[in-house]
């Protein structure tokens, strides 16, 4: 025997049906978080039980009051916020709250993600239109030919390979190229090669398809796609592992791409800006850097010279971060004295504008006057005018010295507060990942470099 139709239920789900076909329409062509809010209180309030909804998000929105329904919202397993729904009447927990809730929630994440990802990608365009040739500070003779360089390459749509040592601006300089080209109303997406791990740089890169590996939650584009019609900075690059590089000179080459776990390449048209402090064609002799990827990336080279090398341009640079730095502390400090700044000449800078930069700043906080009268030069690299270096070392032994010294000052400490990453004004993961490069090891501390 035929058990009788409900037709109460049934009118239900198809209610249900068409509630959250509405719903997606309208979430389509949300643009912010308090229209996402708007759309879906105006749609539930058409759907009982929820006549009487005041739905607010956390951590932007959030009330004293109990909520009678919380939906947290995560993207994989990292939560994103909570959706908190107020009634003024008792919402009855049936079959309906239980099963449609859900399915509205995930609804919601999936545009509140998009939106997200859209104002990470708007404040991003707000930060590269900040910049052009003019933040770059330098009047001798070595900024000039920069300065030539980048004004002819920067309207073209040429790969470009920047060089120098670390701290000489390289991202600055980046930041400056895709300003000043015709991609500067579109993203410039920057990528550190050396910081992120081995087995996650390809997805980082390329993204890859939901499912293709463990954790693999959700599908998601790669720097490559972000940077569509943009420009991609890819730093450190001489810290890329020799597979990934075959699959980079294959996407540059053939401007296209494939996600990991998927099925077909796709087109992409990306601008790319490589930069490194390592001697390319070193690392290509000695089999660590493919010659076919550095000939396709050396396109224009531009080498920044270390600051050293143009010392008439330290008293433009120090002014500079003064006033920068004097300016976020809210601190009065508008001059730098002339025995500060004759000690800022004698300097040999191996940390370059970077080391200059992180050292005015310190300078600026600790000073008690307006004009900063005393500067903490490491006290082992401290050179009159007239003292000229004993020794040539190569790029790689001069570099372990530097963190080697850095690490004594900082008694082994390597992040945080006076640690040497802090003092070498390098990320703590660049500074960790150059350390194992250069097998430095706890006793060196003790010994001295080798």
């Amino acid at each position: 025997m035929q058990k009788p139709v409900n037709n109460s239920l049934l009118n239900q789900l198809e209610e249900e049906r068409q509630f959250l076909l509405e719903l997606t329409g309208d979430l389509i062509h949300v643009h912010s978080k308090e229209e996402l809010l708007r759309v879906l209180t105006h749609r539930l309030r058409r759907l009982p039980p929820f006549k009487t909804a005041d739905i607010k998000l956390y951590p932007e929105d959030k009330s004293d009051s109990k909520p009678a329904i919380s939906l947290p919202l995560q993207i994989g397993n990292t939560p994103i916020g909570t959706l908190f729904l107020y009634t003024h009447e008792p919402i009855k927990q049936d079959r309906r709250s239980k099963e449609l809730t859900p399915t509205i929630a995930n609804l919601v994440t999936n545009t509140l993600n998009h939106l997200l990802t859209q104002e990470k990608i708007q404040h991003q365009l707000i930060e590269s239109n900040k910049y052009s040739h003019k933040e770059i500070i330098g009047s001798g003779p070595e900024m000039q030919k920069i300065f030539q360089l980048l004004t002819r390459v920067s309207p073209t749509n040429s790969t470009i390979l920047l060089l120098g040592e670390t701290g000489t601006g390289k991202e600055l300089v980046a930041n400056s190229i895709h300003h000043n080209s015709p991609r500067k109303n579109r993203l410039l997406v920057k990528v550190n090669c050396a910081a992120l791990p081995s087995n996650l740089i390809e997805s980082e890169l390329f993204g890859h398809e939901k499912g293709s590996f463990t954790g693999a939650s959700e599908t998601r584009q790669g720097k490559f796609e972000l940077a569509s019609h943009g420009t991609l900075f890819l730093d450190e690059i001489g810290e890329m592992p020799l597979d990934l590089q075959v699959k980079l000179l294959r996407a540059i080459q053939e401007k296209e791409i494939e996600r990991v776990g998927g099925s077909a390449p796709f087109k992409v048209d990306v601008r790319i800006i490589a930069a490194t402090n390592r001697n390319l064609q070193k690392e290509m002799e000695e089999g660590r850097f493919r010659s076919d990827l550095f000939y396709r990336l050396n396109v224009f080279p531009i080498t920044l010279p270390p600051l050293r090398e143009h010392k008439e341009d330290i008293p433009a640079l120090a002014m500079y971060f003064m006033d920068k730095y004097a300016k976020n502390s809210g601190k009065k400090v508008t001059d730098i004295s002339n025995r500060v700044m004759d000690q800022l000449m004698a300097y040999s800078w191996p940390g370059n504008i970077r080391e200059l930069e992180h050292l005015i700043e310190r300078s600026v906080l600790l000073t008690k006057t307006p004009t900063i009268q005393e500067i903490m030069l490491p006290v082992k690299t401290k050179y009159t005018r007239s003292e000229e270096s004993a020794a040539i070392k190569t790029l790689a032994e001069s570099e372990k010295a530097n963190i080697l010294e850095a690490l004594k000052h900082a008694k082994g400490k390597v992040s945080g507060p006076g640690g040497a990453a802090e003092l070498l004004g390098l990320p703590y993961s660049t500074l960790n990942s150059r350390i194992k490069k250069l097998g430095i090891r706890k006793s060196h501390l003790f010994k001295g470099p080798e």
